[in-house]
């Protein structure tokens, strides 16, 4: 039980993420929607209201259904993984990735089944990036997170329970 509790309240960090993210895009439609967009620092960051019914740089358009479906088994195989992570201080890093990669995966995913799209609202004006929102920074943050940490913080045996398909915890 107690290393159960261990894994369940880092686990539970991610729902002020979730509140962001959710509270934002709540803003966002409030405040944005039907209005011209909103300058943060000019030509540069802004504020602009789009229901995005794809995925990143709107790929996949009206696949609700395909898109849904591939984030809960993407989610349910992280949160699999972060159960079978070894205990210890050494791990701490990786599951603040998972945690953010979840938190983002699961902000959008109450987006698509709620609305039927995702609410983007941020705009990166100098390279014309496509508009985007909290939950997908917290992806992001967390994909780089996990890269850095798997080229060049852990040895490939401290990551042999990602690329395992056992249901059960991995020792370490």
């Amino acid at each position: 039980m107690k290393n159960i509790r261990r894994k369940i309240y880092p686990l539970l960090s991610s729902l002020p993420l979730l509140f962001l993210d959710q509270i934002t895009k709540t803003l966002a439609q409030d405040k944005l929607k039907g209005q011209a967009d909103y300058p943060l620092l000019k030509n540069i960051l802004e504020f602009s209201y789009l229901e995005n019914t794809g995925a990143a740089f709107s790929s996949f358009m009206g696949k609700q259904g395909f898109l849904i479906t591939l984030t809960v088994l993407v989610m349910l195989f992280l949160l699999i993984k972060y159960f079978q992570m070894p205990e210890g201080k050494r791990y701490h890093p990786l599951y603040i990735s998972l945690i953010l990669i979840m938190s983002g995966g699961i902000g959008n995913l109450i987006d698509r089944t709620s609305n039927g799209y995702v609410i983007d609202f941020i705009y990166f004006a100098p390279i014309n990036f496509p508009k985007f929102n909290v939950a997908d920074c917290y992806v992001t943050i967390g994909m780089v997170l996990l890269g850095i940490l798997c080229f060049f913080y852990y040895k490939d045996e401290e990551l042999d329970f990602l690329f395992s398909f056992s249901l059960r915890k991995q020792k370490n």
